[in-house]
């Protein structure tokens, strides 16, 4: 088991490793220019290349949706309750309690853990967690029109394109799909390398508290995550990737998007940062028993 378990924590903490080192040494790391590249046409092509060919129908592809965003919503519900316990603003806390990192770090874990069969799941709840943020987070944090931002996010039209697929039964035609599959070859790596750089250019200064808040988090997710999916009625391995993802770190988006909005981004930034470092001790153990 352990064997096991280090086998799928090696990659990622490779990759993130490998980004947190580069920008350590010095060396120029353009994250505008990648992250840009990642979400305009990694992402697309790995939800196409993930979700056209999976083992995975309509009818289940909907009801992991409909999980993982009542985890969402049920998240943003505890976040009042999780801001008296802390004495913080529930607007600081809403997005990191809401949104955790199911792409960069998430995709990752459960690509390795769970393989190939369990990857179309890990994609559904990642892409689930990505339209509420660039939606209801962009309007929360006043990032302009959320619907016009949605309008734009070409992840939407993979998903859209994904959903006929799955419905009508075919099959992208195979020149498509060769090159949507080269295409997402690039996005995982991509993926952790940035995080390691992201987690390297946060300043962190208070590390007590976003300690406390991952111990409080963490449990909330899992919890509300197993009861969500087994009254959805999804099948044991969605049930056990929609709580690895929702137990997932916050989000680095999250950081961005306190900063551009001037909430305590400091704060934000020790919650990205503590809760990643707490992911690599309990992340093996939720995987111990779920795998």
């Amino acid at each position: 088991m352990l064997a096991e378990l280090f086998a799928v924590m090696a990659p990622v903490l490779a990759g993130a490793g490998l980004g947190f080192l580069w920008i350590r040494l010095g060396h120029p790391y353009p994250v505008d220019f990648i992250t840009r590249l990642v979400f305009n046409i990694g992402t697309p092509s790995l939800v196409l290349a993930s979700l056209a060919g999976a083992d995975i129908d309509a009818a289940t592809f909907g009801q992991t949706m409909l999980a993982a965003a009542l985890v969402i919503l049920t998240m943003g519900g505890a976040t009042f309750l999780v801001a008296k316990l802390l004495r913080r603003s529930w607007r600081v806390l809403l997005a990191p309690m809401m949104y955790p990192n199911t792409g960069n770090m998430g995709l990752p874990v459960v690509l390795y853990a769970f393989g190939s069969a369990g990857f179309a799941y890990g994609i559904t709840v990642m892409v689930t967690v990505s339209l509420f943020q660039f939606t209801l987070g962009a309007a929360l944090n006043s990032q302009g029109n959320p619907l016009k931002t949605l309008v734009k996010t070409p992840t939407v039209y993979a998903i859209l394109i994904s959903m006929a697929l799955l419905l009508t039964g075919t099959s992208l035609p195979p020149w498509l799909a060769n090159t949507v599959d080269l295409m997402s070859g690039f996005t995982v790596p991509l993926m952790l390398i940035t995080l390691g750089v992201s987690l390297a250019s946060i300043q962190v200064k208070n590390l007590r508290s976003g300690l406390g808040f991952s111990l409080v988090r963490i449990p909330l997710a899992a919890l509300a995550a197993w009861f969500i999916a087994g009254w959805v009625g999804l099948p044991p391995l969605a049930q056990s990737i929609l709580v690895v993802q929702m137990c997932m770190p916050v989000a680095v988006f999250n950081y961005l998007f306190a900063q551009r909005a001037q909430r305590e981004p400091v704060y934000v930034a020790s919650l990205v940062f503590c809760s990643t470092l707490l992911a690599l001790v309990y992340i093996p153990v939720l995987l111990a028993i779920l795998m």
